[in-house]
């Protein structure tokens, strides 16, 4: 189980820092968008500070998948960036789903790994 827990981590860290370092480097192609999308897309664009701020969150929890370091931490940092991929993916472009999908099964493979480190966080006192 250490070692699918090992594949899962690095395979969503090189995920992350791939998507992150696309954006901020322009290295990635800018997709055509449609209807609903393109709306979507404007609006977030045009606020000058959501998609850095995603794509920089992106990037530093991706190294600490990659280098297994402050985990526990990124993945309750992640987890709004990937959950809203997960619905823009199923509700405006459903050919990404299955990336969206792995990254949000495996972020949830992810915490219930290391359950005993949010145990504090949920406890009743």
């Amino acid at each position: 189980m250490k070692i699918v827990t090992i594949i899962i981590r690095t395979l969503i860290g090189l995920l992350l820092l791939a998507l992150a370092i696309g954006y901020f480097m322009n290295l990635m192609p800018e997709p055509t968008t449609n209807g609903n999308f393109k709306a979507f897309e404007i609006g977030a664009v045009s606020s000058a500070y959501i998609m850095p701020m995603a794509k920089l969150v992106t990037f530093f929890c991706g190294l600490s998948f990659i280098t297994d370091r402050f985990v526990t931490l990124s993945s309750i940092l992640i987890l709004p960036v990937i959950l809203n991929i997960l619905f823009l993916d199923y509700y405006l472009t459903p050919q990404a789903l299955p990336i969206s999908i792995f990254l949000f099964l495996g972020n949830f493979f992810l915490i219930y790994k290391h359950w005993n480190n949010y145990k504090s966080i949920f406890s009743v006192r």
